[in-house]
């Protein structure tokens, strides 16, 4: 099962909507702290409607919680400079798919410690600064479970 981790996300809606898609793929989500919102707020309801009881969701307090949850697993980080296009990567079950602030991406220090390899990067045109947050969550995993067969879909 894949892990979704958002690093400190800070807009409602694109944890509520990445909360509904980690339940329709069956992938397990983290969110780092601190958060840009406090849980109860009425967009990030909105946004994941009933599906927060349909997935696991992990709160941790920093980075480093998150990362004794993870045990060691493989992570693939998104960044805008990533080394590797997102479709290229070859993903397993185990995998834990990382995605920074929505303002500024993941911190130069973790991103660091994962290899080049593992930096992922979605294409867009050279203009462009970024994709939505949870539009990249939806790109990448859904990526990563076609590489799996859809595996517990329908």
């Amino acid at each position: 099962m894949l892990d979704i981790v958002l690093f400190q996300p800070e807009i409602p809606p694109n944890t509520g909507n990445t909360i509904r898609l980690a339940a329709n793929t069956g992938a397990r989500l983290h969110l780092v702290r601190p958060l840009g919102f406090d849980l109860s707020d009425r967009q990030l309801a909105r946004a994941g409607l009933d599906y927060h009881d349909l997935t696991t969701v992990t709160i941790h307090d920093d980075w480093n919680a998150c990362l004794d949850t993870l045990g060691g697993r493989r992570i693939f980080a998104l960044s805008t400079g990533g080394q590797t296009r997102y479709d290229r990567a070859d993903y397993r079950p185990d995998d834990v798919l990382l995605f920074g602030r929505e303002t500024s991406g993941l911190p130069p220090e973790i991103l660091a410690a994962v290899p080049d390899t593992q930096r992922l990067r979605i294409p867009m045109f050279p203009s462009n600064r970024s994709v939505n947050l949870s539009n990249a969550v939806a790109v990448v995993v859904f990526e990563a479970w076609r590489q799996m067969g859809f595996v517990g879909g329908r």
